[in-house]
């Protein structure tokens, strides 16, 4: 089912309040704004400034998978050299956001309905966990690897994370690792296996075209 009118309220108010003071991971412009190659400055107006990607997240029914949708300097350009993005983040019951990290900026995390176990580890391979409740935040720091997990068996989550950055950058432990092409053998090495695990584990992470 759609969301809820209080749910489409508190997240659209949250998108709007959420705060922009996330550590900046991008260099500094000379500029009020970068304008994009091949743009004449002097046609821009707000619609340049005005992104809309978010507005099916209040038309729709809740994803069947883990979703997430970005507002990043990818899809608003007028993003670049601002030092800061989104994403909405759903989560179906019992679904995962893997292991991953973001290596230009640090990730601030609202929760804004259901519930989530999330954590990261830090460069002593020391993990920190936290059990959320909606209205909880949390903080992961620049380039550690990190997750969140719905453990509600009939109830979605949902949260918006800012990034300091405009291009914060995504890379997913599994996929990478898996699906990459690393050798087998330097793979059952690592993991102190044998190549026949490593196998079973790639049928799930198929290359990317």
């Amino acid at each position: 089912m759609a969301l809820t009118v209080k749910q489409q309220l508190f997240l659209a108010v949250l998108v709007f309040a959420f705060p922009f003071s996330a550590i900046s991971g991008d260099p500094d412009i000379l500029s009020d704004f970068v304008v994009p190659p091949g743009m004449n400055l002097t046609l821009l107006d707000g619609n340049f400034f005005t992104y809309t990607g978010m507005r099916p997240l209040f038309n729709s029914d809740p994803p069947t998978n883990f979703t997430v949708t970005k507002a990043s300097m990818a899809e608003f350009p007028a993003l670049n050299g601002q030092s800061v993005s989104y994403a909405v983040l759903q989560y179906p019951a019992g679904s995962v956001n893997p292991p991953h990290t973001h290596p230009r900026a640090t990730e601030l995390l609202f929760l804004t309905y259901g519930v989530l176990e999330v954590g990261f580890v830090d460069t002593t391979n020391k993990l920190f966990t936290q059990s959320l409740q909606a209205g909880d935040m949390f903080v992961f720091p620049k380039g550690l690897v990190h997750y969140q997990f719905n453990s509600a068996k009939n109830d979605m989550a949902i949260a918006v994370s800012a990034f300091g950055s405009a291009a914060a950058g995504t890379v997913s432990v599994p996929s990478t690792v898996l699906g990459t092409g690393i050798d087998d053998v330097i793979l059952a090495k690592s993991f102190k296996t044998d190549v026949d695990t490593i196998q079973k584990l790639k049928a799930g992470f198929p290359p990317k075209a």
